[in-house]
């Protein structure tokens, strides 16, 4: 940076100009020292993270490690996962225990004054589960059905609100537990869950013959990893990385995953202008 003679050299300058300098050793060095990268993220919320029948650690959120080791070594094993808590991904992230944190982390602006987010990995919203053998087969029908409709959502202040911003005229049946929701529409209680959409993606992806998508979603949130603020080079490095997973060279690695956890395939990058730019 160069400083035209004078310009006043405000003290928001002088700190702009001591994270640059800083970010020129900063965190992508030091994980290329180290020889592998820390990703912070769970261990019991599939299809994001969770154990397999091995003991394996899987999941979206833990492919999105790999993605990064690829990235850095062109080695997808040199990651090492920190199993943490939902109210552990921000701290673990400032207090360097992590690099980075991908954990099914909604942004939101409050957030975004403690971390940096990178760019969003998957958009996450409201779904509906219902049984494929069931008297209803899509939103549509359950719209149609009116107050005919139940539906069983987790139990939350704004649970039956949420519910009505989609079917305003269905029953709504709140339940303590997510196990106790599903169990609902199982036993034929409800006619659909109101749920994640990706837990609904997931539920059919690996029960294609039980269960069906509604196909409609709302209530969007995005889903990003979180790094350190301060540290520029490394969080653009980092959205290059995803970048080209979703939209360039490493694209096939990538579809292969959201087919896997989402039983879909996503759009795929078209040669020529960049359509993320459109």
């Amino acid at each position: 940076m160069t400083l035209r003679l004078g310009t006043p050299v405000t003290a928001l300058a002088i700190a702009a100009l001591a994270v640059t300098g800083a970010s020129a050793e900063g965190r992508l060095q030091t994980i290329l020292q180290r020889g592998k990268i820390l990703v912070g993220t769970g261990s019991t919320n599939p299809p994001w993270h969770f154990k397999d029948d091995k003991g394996q650690l899987v999941g979206y959120d833990v492919d999105m490690g790999h993605l990064l080791a690829k990235a850095i070594f062109d080695d997808p094993a040199k990651v090492e996962y920190v199993v943490q808590s939902s109210d552990s991904r921000i701290p673990n992230v400032l207090t360097d225990k992590v690099d980075v944190t991908c954990q099914f982390m909604t942004v939101t602006a409050g957030r975004a004054q403690q971390v940096d987010f990178t760019i969003p990995y998957y958009r996450e919203g409201v779904g509906l589960l219902l049984l494929k053998s069931g008297k209803y087969k899509s939103h549509d029908d359950l719209k149609a059905a009116g107050s005919g409709a139940t539906i069983s959502v987790l139990q939350n202040v704004y649970a039956a609100e949420m519910v009505h911003q989609a079917l305003p005229q269905a029953k709504v049946d709140q339940y303590d537990s997510v196990d106790l929701m599903y169990q609902a529409l199982n036993s034929g209680r409800a006619d659909a869950a109101a749920t994640d959409m990706s837990s609904a993606k997931w539920f059919v992806a690996q029960n294609p013959d039980r269960y069906v998508e509604g196909g409609y979603g709302w209530n969007p949130q995005t889903y990003s990893c979180a790094v350190k603020k301060g540290d520029l080079e490394f969080l653009h490095f980092v959205n290059i990385a995803f970048r080209e997973a979703m939209t360039g060279v490493d694209f096939p690695a990538f579809a292969a995953s959201f087919r896997k956890w989402f039983g879909e395939d996503p759009p795929a990058p078209k040669v020529g202008f960049p359509s993320e730019l459109r």
